[in-house]
């Protein structure tokens, strides 16, 4: 099983390139960035919060239970530049900026959700306690 893992993640590289941008096990990946936007533990709740609905910063604070504040801005300040998350301020007065996902944060919350709700049965099934 371990194999065909291998293989997939390596399918599109040519032959013998183990070392370059492309690679995600290379230390100079550019992709390293990324995965650690989208698989930090914020990274990963904003995402799947934001594809429910579009949301205010208050609104996303509040249903990311335990972010704080400079969290909460920084992980969104990511995924903006990752093209994850699009940032729309509406030119009001209060101000208002909402966010919500792109295309690009679209098809990652495809993958996302699952996974979160797969850890979330897991957690029922074994003895991993939330202390």
């Amino acid at each position: 099983m371990t194999e065909r893992i291998w293989d997939a993640i390596h399918s599109d590289w040519p032959d013998g390139d183990r070392t370059g941008l492309t690679t995600p096990f290379a230390s100079n990946c550019a992709s390293r960035v990324v995965l650690d936007h989208v698989t930090s533990k914020w990274g990963v709740l904003v995402v799947v919060a934001l594809s429910q609905k579009s949301m205010r910063w208050g609104e996303l604070h509040r249903y990311v239970e335990g972010i704080s504040e400079k969290m909460l801005a920084q992980t969104l300040r990511s995924l903006e530049s990752d093209e994850f998350v699009l940032r729309e301020s509406m030119g009001t007065v209060p101000p208002r900026v909402d966010y919500s996902l792109t295309p690009l944060g679209e098809e990652l919350a495809d993958l996302l959700v699952p996974l979160v709700r797969w850890v979330g049965d897991t957690v029922k099934r074994t003895a991993v306690d939330a202390a």
